[in-house]
């Protein structure tokens, strides 16, 4: 028996079980993006799938909605693929293992991808029913959003006719996204030399860390692993001396990095000053992230003796200086927008190879000069200390629309449904919606979705009341949606 099958709304669950069984991580959705494809064929729906695995699903209108215009519902079918480090998952070739503690569906040990699977679960959902009332709809399911909306910068938006459209991947229910920040990944390449030494192998690990997603948990000032072990290595060298061998910490730029690890060489007699500095900073650092991250860890674990190439020292004060003044969290605040973040940057993939240290940096920002002009101080910083830099992945911001017809709609079918307001904000996070709005123009669009906690990370967990009522609300939308 289906895990889901008892839960409603039958059909949203149903395909949601279906996603997960298929492995969806970003840069692996083939199989996903046929499944799509297959869906269509066995509906006789007219789809298009392109080079990039992206997928257009058309449905005609049902009876009395010939005549409204057509409305695009879009989300994207890949996932941010996290483990726990003692759970033995394949993303690449393995489905989820779905568990339901009281209202919350979850995947044991692994993130559970709501974000963004539900958006498509609910497409297929309403592709699939027989009974709603509807204008015709464009259903697009885009790939890769999490590693920079590739898929949706390579779409071909001359496919679709609409020019309203609903974005279905938004987080937080009642809340309507009506703006993003757009965003770069920034890439720094710093060149590194190394020397032959010998001493008592030591790892430091941070741990602990609560994480999260760079965009949309950025403003609650959590702590960044990898900039937390570059505070601590500067703070080592000041009290002993030791030689840096291996760096390693965050797994995407989109995540803030829960876990680093340094090894290093330092003489035996001054492991114990490793141990303490630990300690020391340990507590230092729960203090400081208190509220936030009070279950920070630096453990340090002897490894015996080992001859090892290790960083020339100057290369080591170089990758310390670089971490030292790398920029992370909250830049700007919006002074238009009370309460949004406008800027910020989040370092979350660092891994120092033989040669070079390497670093990228997701940078975002509601206001294009400032997001630009964070870059550009990355790539100051990367170029003199002898490094390069470049960037990938740039996308636009989505701009607020003052006047729009489909906001107002969802806006008054919400308070007919609910009796409050529903909230209209701009958001931090990237959105594929800034893409669709700077290409087609005139784009009337939204975003919403159920609530999801912890996103991009192991504990990632789905309100499934909350896709129920999001699911009644957004088939009162489709109602709605007549002229």
């Amino acid at each position: 028996m289906a895990i889901l099958e008892n839960y409603e709304p039958k059909n949203v669950f149903h395909y949601f079980e279906e996603i997960c069984s298929i492995p969806h991580g970003s840069g692996n959705t083939k199989q996903i993006s046929d499944y799509l494809v297959n869906f269509a064929k066995a509906h006789q729906f007219r789809y298009v799938q392109d080079e990039m695995n992206n997928v257009v699903i058309y449905k005609p209108a049902t009876p009395g909605y010939e005549n409204a215009p057509t409305l695009i519902l879009q989300g994207h079918m890949d996932m941010v693929c996290e483990k726990r480090l003692d759970v033995e998952h394949d993303f690449t070739a393995e489905g989820l293992k779905l568990e339901v503690d009281g209202d919350y569906l979850s995947a044991e040990g692994t993130t559970l991808g709501g974000d963004d699977g539900i958006a498509v679960a609910y497409g297929l959902a309403i592709l699939d029913s027989t009974d709603l009332s509807h204008p015709a709809l464009e259903v697009v399911f885009t790939v890769d959003e999490e590693i920079g909306l590739l898929g949706a910068d390579g779409f071909d938006c001359s496919v679709l006719k609409g020019r309203r459209m609903i974005n279905l991947d938004s987080e937080e229910e009642g809340r309507l996204w009506v703006s993003c920040a757009g965003g770069v990944s920034g890439n720094s390449y710093l060149p590194v030399q190394r020397v032959k030494a010998s001493g008592e192998k030591v790892s430091v690990k941070i741990t602990g860390l609560t994480g999260g997603h760079s965009g949309a948990e950025i403003h609650k000032s959590r702590a960044s692993a990898n900039i937390l072990i570059g505070q601590f290595l500067y703070e080592l060298g000041r009290i002993c001396g030791y030689a840096l061998k291996d760096l390693e910490g965050g797994l995407k730029d989109n995540a803030i990095p829960r876990e680093c690890t340094a090894a290093l060489l330092v003489l035996p007699e001054e492991v114990s000053l490793v141990t303490s500095q630990a300690e020391k900073m340990q507590a230092a650092f729960r203090e400081e992230y208190a509220g936030s991250d009070e279950n920070i860890t630096i453990q340090v674990t002897k490894e015996g003796n080992e001859d090892a190439e290790v960083l020339h020292p100057t290369s080591q004060e170089k990758v310390i200086f670089f971490l030292m003044n790398l920029p992370f969290g909250v830049k700007k605040m919006s002074g238009t927008i009370e309460g949004l973040v406008e800027t910020s940057c989040n370092p979350g993939i660092m891994k120092l190879y033989r040669d070079e240290l390497f670093v990228q940096t997701s940078i975002r920002s509601s206001v294009g000069s400032a997001k630009e002009a964070l870059s550009h101080k990355i790539q100051y910083l990367s170029e003199f200390l002898g490094g390069e830099y470049d960037t990938e992945g740039n996308y636009p911001a989505w701009e607020y629309r003052k006047d729009s017809g489909l906001r107002d709609k969802m806006v008054e079918v919400y308070k007919e449904m609910y009796h409050q307001d529903l909230q209209v904000v701009a958001i931090h996070a990237g959105l594929e919606c800034g893409l669709f709005y700077e290409r087609m123009e005139g784009l009337d669009c939204t975003s919403l979705g159920p609530n999801i906690l912890d996103i991009h990370t192991y504990e990632e967990r789905l309100d499934m009341p909350s896709v129920k009522r999001v699911w009644e609300y957004l088939v009162k939308v489709l109602e709605a949606l007549k002229d």
